[in-house]
């Protein structure tokens, strides 16, 4: 049994919670993960580890994919290895909301109203401000925003610990890389939770 037919399976007995995201309603967005920011970010390497592992669960379970980058030009690519996972060239930005990415985020706003995908899961940097923008703008798109926080980070601490409060505050719902792997997986027993449970186990740096 996949995903999809336990879902399926489910809505025979009780429907699947709303608050839970699957792999088909659910977009993760990667925000400036870029070389010459992600060194100044406390915790960089478990924050680019976790990104990582929600990539490779995204691959194996057909989580759709989408990058941004600020200002490339002057602030460089995104990082290895999450660059090479990236399924489309990130968009490229001035303004620190991703939302303004129009050929990131169109398709998505026009397929709100048809059952598209409605769900965000926002990572990157910098918490209080390209994620928090981004986050806010989906928002009031009307997406549905989640924010994986071991996923993201900021240069000092009260930054990141304010964004969270702030973001909570506004509907925006807090979960972690793990609880979103197992969110996309549905069930255990298939090919796909096998793999994801290998990205799970896998020691942190």
């Amino acid at each position: 049994m996949n995903a999809n037919e336990a879902i399926n399976s489910q809505a025979a007995s009780l429907p699947r919670s709303p608050e839970l995201m699957n792999a088909g309603d659910t977009l993760l967005c990667l925000v400036d993960l870029q070389e010459r920011l992600v060194p100044v970010i406390q915790h960089h390497e478990r924050i680019v580890w976790n990104i990582r592992r929600l990539l490779d669960g995204a691959k194996v379970l057909g989580v759709e994919v989408v990058a941004t980058e600020q200002y490339p030009e002057k602030l460089g690519p995104t990082v290895e290895p999450l660059a090479s996972r990236i399924p489309s060239p990130a968009a490229s930005k001035l303004a620190f909301s991703s939302a303004g990415c129009t050929d990131v985020f169109a398709r998505q706003i026009e397929q709100l109203d048809s059952g598209g995908k409605h769900r965000v899961l926002l990572t990157g940097i910098e918490t209080h401000v390209c994620v928090q923008q981004t986050a806010y703008d989906l928002l009031a798109a009307g997406f549905q925003v989640l924010l994986a926080v071991d996923a993201t980070g900021t240069r000092f601490s009260v930054d990141y610990e304010t964004a969270l409060r702030r973001m909570e505050s506004a509907g925006v719902m807090l979960t972690t890389t793990e609880s979103a792997l197992f969110e996309w997986c549905v069930v255990s027993g298939t090919p796909e939770f096998k793999q994801v449970s290998q990205l799970v186990r896998e020691p942190a740096p």
